[in-house]
């Protein structure tokens, strides 16, 4: 025995006419559309789209503000250190402490301000940074690791634990700076080191805070002289440091200022008496090693040996050159003719006795020349020897000339060779006398040098020295009340205020976010929508399967698949065989209700379903609809006009080729298109399938054949449910639909966009096809946009289960 499939179980005595007028009316709210309804946004549609994504803003809250707590949590601990300095009035004459208030008629409050703006200038805390060496200090950026509780440690103490308090052997004592450590003034010039500080100087004016002190009486603020410098670092030590540090620059560089003169007096003197000394000492080095260099053992005349010896060989020269001159004379006189031999002669006895005997010979010859003649052997016996003696003669006067020359001639080469030898030691020992003397003369120009620096620095030494006086008579008007001490507590971060901010502005972040998806979402999600949007009414509202009253839709489309045989995806669009009290059940009698009330006087005779994008839903809903229909008694047929994808074949499982395509595509009356009507026992439909699919769907559904067939099928039957292709995308929809009663425009909840929803409307009223309203299928009742249905179906399904 085959299950049934009608949605409400049919009494065998209830006669149709009755069951008409047993319907009920919808439980919605569809008719009395108004088309001029306005298109604004109500405070109830932010809040249904709040509703909608409750679970994504609570979820955006939850992360946040862990977020915020994870990075509170991960803050480190900040202190914050308090010193406080006394601004007193410039007074020129000495008087510093001055009683009047800051406010009188003489004060300027001009300079007040110029000071507090002084104490977070630039300036001002770059020498702070070279005062405190904070370049090489690791814990100015990054804190005391030591110091630092852990993340878990922080949690504890915000939610009220505590921790573990820091020891006092642990804590660090407090140190104040000394003036005399501040460091000097960057020079305008340097920017570099502007450059390589400016991180640091940055970091310290982002912690810094400098105000005034407000003496507060009976409910009035009081001005006074002080300012207080507040620091707040992670790390406690280095907060007290930096405050105490920036206090003492401040005083230091104020007095600085009111000295300036005085200042840049002593500091030129310093740099003077530096350069001085520096100079002295070089000179004094330099003098040692010239001395050293050029052998200058003294410079009194009377112990320089090098003089000395050039007198000597001064003298000695002298000597060698008169004795040369006289040798020269000698020589070139014996030279002169006849001089050698004279002088020879004169020194020479042995040619005086030659002579004597020649003179004797010659008295001899004359004697015997008288007696005799020259043929006479003894006159020529006197020749001979006469002759021999003159020989003799010459020979001895030649040799003793050559000899004399000889003499004269070495004696002249041994003065001449004295000379030249004694004029060389001359030359060098001048030359060396010429040095010393010149190295001389530059020793003492260094000892000038020197002896002229040690003045010129005695003097300057005497100028600092009453310098310093001067300064030490101008006093300070600027002075520090109260030093800083290490801090034990931290100040911040204020976690709690924090984690609350951070709640709020996720709180708003989320609702934002929600209202942004929403805005973005251009799907039609509910029947307010529709109505708002189109102008039309919400006819039903098909849940989805899988949503309410889940378990008996899934358990009759099991039984429907086995019926069947098969177990295709096709069949789970038949969702008839379940339950008739489930809400899907009641969601077509709803739609069912609607569509006979449609139209006055009469139920429509002709209805298309149809859609504006494939996979909406509208074979469903014309089966369905169709089924529904049938089940109050009345003769229906279904037609599947959708030639492109035909489905109702493969739905109620029919045999056969012929179809819809083939009565368009043929000359047939009206006897031979009612046979390939086919009828469905299980439903009871009529159904005329789709047939072969032609090549031009459009041209067959458009022509007069197909008016000849809803007349002849309008005539036979009660209902004709057309099923047709989607609007949007074909030209076959439209063309049925002006041939219909009315239309069902099939929506797919959250999936169809509004603007291809809104043309596809528009495209039936451009050839005036009677839409009688929309149905919104595959709806989720457990939304909030439904929970009317969803009470409501719910409610009336398990009380009639129960």
């Amino acid at each position: 025995m085959k299950p049934t499939r009608e949605l409400v179980k049919k009494d065998s005595r209830q006669e149709p006419a009755a069951a008409l007028e047993r319907v009920e009316p919808p439980q919605s709210y569809n008719y009395g559309v108004d088309p001029n309804a306005d298109n604004e946004v109500h405070l109830l549609d932010y809040w249904r789209a709040i509703r909608k994504r409750l679970w994504l803003v609570l979820g955006v809250v939850a992360l946040i503000t862990m977020l915020a707590i994870v990075y509170v949590a991960r803050k480190p601990d900040l202190y914050e250190a308090q010193a406080r300095v006394q601004v007193d009035l410039e007074d020129t004459g000495g008087v510093v402490n001055n009683p009047r208030p800051l406010w009188g008629p003489t004060d300027d409050p001009i300079y007040f301000n110029t000071q507090l703006q002084i104490l977070v200038s630039p300036g001002l805390m770059r020498r702070v940074v070279r005062t405190l060496d904070l370049e090489h200090n690791p814990d100015f950026f990054k804190g005391n690791p030591a110091q630092r509780p852990s993340t878990w440690q922080t949690l504890r103490r915000m939610v009220g634990l505590g921790g573990k308090p820091q020891d006092a052997d642990s804590k660090v004592p407090d140190q104040l700076p000394l003036t005399t450590t501040v460091a000097q003034a960057t020079a305008r010039e340097d920017l570099n080191e502007a450059k390589r500080l400016a991180p640091y100087v940055n970091t310290m004016l982002g912690g810094l805070k400098v105000e005034p002190v407000k003496e507060t009486r009976a409910g009035y603020y009081k001005e006074t002289r002080l300012i207080d410098i507040k620091y707040s670092h992670t790390d406690p030590l280095v907060t007290s440091k930096v405050v105490n540090a920036i206090a003492e620059t401040y005083v230091f560089t104020n007095l600085e200022k009111r000295t300036e003169t005085n200042s840049t007096t002593g500091a030129f003197l310093q740099k003077r008496i530096a350069e001085l000394q520096q100079q002295i000492r070089t000179a004094e080095e330099r003098l040692v090693n010239y001395a050293k260099n050029n052998q200058i053992i003294s410079l009194d005349p009377n112990q320089n040996t090098v003089v000395e010896r050039l007198a000597g060989l001064n003298r000695q020269l002298l000597e060698a050159e008169s004795e040369r001159k006289a040798a020269e004379a000698a020589y070139n006189a014996a030279n002169a003719p006849g001089a050698a031999t004279a002088l020879a002669d004169a020194d020479a006895k042995q040619a005086g006795e030659i002579e004597g005997k020649l003179i004797d010979l010659r008295q001899k010859r004359a004697l015997l020349m008288v007696e005799a003649t020259e043929e006479a052997p003894e006159v020529k016996e006197v020749d001979q020897q006469l002759a021999e003696l003159d020989r003799q003669l010459k020979d001895m006067r030649g040799r003793k000339t050559a000899t004399l020359l000889t003499n004269l001639n070495t004696r002249y080469q041994q003065a001449l060779e004295r000379e030249q030898s004694l004029r060389k030691a001359f030359e060098q020992q001048r030359a060396q006398t010429l040095n010393q003397n010149e190295a001389a003369i530059n020793y003492r120009i260094i000892q000038q040098e020197i002896e002229t620096n040690k003045t010129l620095l005695n003097g300057l030494l005497q100028g600092a020295k009453e310098n310093d006086v001067v300064l030490a008579g101008k006093p300070n008007n600027i002075s520090i009340v109260d030093y800083a001490l290490t801090p034990d507590n931290p100040v911040g971060p204020n976690r709690t205020r924090t984690i609350i901010v951070a709640f709020f502005l996720s709180i708003g972040f989320g609702l934002g976010l929600a209202l942004f998806l929403e805005y973005l979402d251009d799907t039609v999600h509910s029947t307010e929508e529709v109505q708002r949007l189109l102008h039309l009414p919400a006819l039903a509202v098909i849940p989805a399967v899988g949503g309410a009253g889940r378990r008996p839709v899934l358990s009759g489309l099991t039984a429907l698949q086995r019926q069947n045989g098969n177990n295709h995806s096709e069949q789970s669009e038949l969702l008839m065989n379940v339950d008739g009290r489930s809400p899907l059940a009641e969601a077509y009698r709803h739609l069912r209700t609607s569509v006979l009330l449609s139209t006055a006087g009469r139920a429509p005779k002709s209805l298309l379903v149809t859609s504006s994008l494939p996979g909406e839903g509208k074979t469903t809903t014309a089966v369905n609809t169709a089924i529904s229909l049938a089940q109050t008694g009345a003769s229906v047929v279904i037609i599947d006009a959708d030639m492109r994808r035909p489905r109702l074949q493969s739905i109620f499982d029919l045999h056969g080729t012929e179809g819809l395509s083939s009565i368009l595509s043929s000359e047939t009356d009206e006897s031979e298109m009612l046979e390939f009507v086919r009828r469905d026992e299980a439903t009871g439909l009529n159904v005329l399938t789709s047939g072969p699919i032609p090549p031009n769907p459009a041209e067959l559904l458009g022509s007069d054949q197909m008016r000849r067939l809803m007349l002849t099928l309008q005539a036979r039957y009660t209902h004709v449910v057309i099923d047709s292709p989607p609007i949007s995308s074909f030209t076959d929809g439209v063309l049925i639909a002006s041939m219909v009663d009315g239309v069902l425009l099939v929506v797919h909840g959250g999936r169809s966009s509004r603007h291809i929803v809104r043309r596809s409307k528009q495209l039936l009223n451009d050839v005036g096809a009677k839409v009688f309203g929309v149905v919104l299928n595959n709806v989720n009742l457990q939304s909030h946009d439904y929970y009317y249905y969803q009470s409501y179906y719910g409610q009336k399904y398990y009380q009639k289960e129960a």
